[in-house]
């Protein structure tokens, strides 16, 4: 079962790596999982980047500026919530949590049409902002973080930093956020995938193609190449900048592994 599942998950893979080697006439002519008759990929990538004046390298711009900025904040808002719900107490905290908890079972499409009236609104649509904004709450990273400060974070430590004078944000930033550290990769690397593929919030606010992010623009290339008289000239493209866009995933994922691992063998250790 282990080895079906595998080819399961590999196989599309396996298929979008050769076909991206294939010029168009091998695409259209040659078996999918069959080598073309020429190896095709850098004057794939060549074209990519140069198709319509070069705007695949705006989109590329706009994702790691969309990822960047809103996996960072997501990630450092969500930890900051985490460690108030786990180690302060206030007014309303239970309410909070129960509200916390419900917003997780909510699929974030059912809420793209709301975000879009609000959005509409204010007149932020078709800006930046109406994609970050709402990639800067991340209610699943907020509870992981809330359940993993409960259990790394001493709050003995706490209060001898706080007898030393600390205040709370001091304190947060300099004795907590380092303890947090494994919860906090997690968190980054979802947040990073999921605003790395997000598409229908895109969609629906923003019109002007300078601002789309790759999933987006990609998507309008292949509706391109499936309209009738246009299949022959960007279906290359499209298998091959859909390559492109998972090579950034899998690097994240790569660069950030060891610190993942590191913090799990450590929560090993310490249980």
């Amino acid at each position: 079962m282990t080895a079906l599942f595998t080819l399961y998950c590999l196989l599309p893979l396996v298929w979008l790596v050769i076909n991206a080697t294939k010029s168009q006439a091998d695409f259209v002519s040659t078996f999918g999982l069959g080598p073309g008759h020429e190896f095709a990929l850098w004057d794939n990538i060549a074209q990519v980047f140069t198709y319509q004046d070069g705007i695949f390298a705006r989109w590329l711009l706009n994702t790691v500026l969309y990822v960047v900025v809103g996996a960072t904040v997501s990630t450092f808002l969500a930890a900051l919530g985490g460690y108030a719900l786990a180690k302060l107490d206030f007014t309303g905290k239970r309410v909070f949590l129960l509200v916390v908890l419900g917003s997780i079972s909510v699929p974030g499409i059912a809420l793209a049409i709301p975000q879009f009236l609000l959005f509409a609104q204010l007149g932020m649509t078709d800006t930046p902002w109406a994609v970050l904004i709402p990639s800067f709450i991340n209610p699943f990273g907020l509870y992981l973080m809330w359940v993993f400060t409960a259990e790394a974070v001493p709050s003995g430590l706490l209060e001898a930093a706080k007898i030393d004078g600390a205040g709370e944000f001091r304190t947060f930033l300099q004795i907590a956020l380092p303890l947090l550290a494994p919860a906090g990769v997690t968190v980054l690397l979802f947040s990073f995938v999921s605003i790395w593929n997000n598409y229908f919030l895109p969609l629906i606010m923003l019109k002007d193609p300078d601002w789309y992010p790759l999933t987006v623009g990609i998507n309008q290339w292949n509706k391109l190449g499936s309209s009738a008289g246009n299949g022959a000239l960007v279906q290359n493209l499209v298998i091959t900048s859909a390559l492109l866009t998972i090579v950034p995933l899998i690097i994240a994922f790569l660069s950030l592994q060891r610190y993942w691992q590191s913090g799990l063998a450590l929560g090993a250790v310490k249980g």
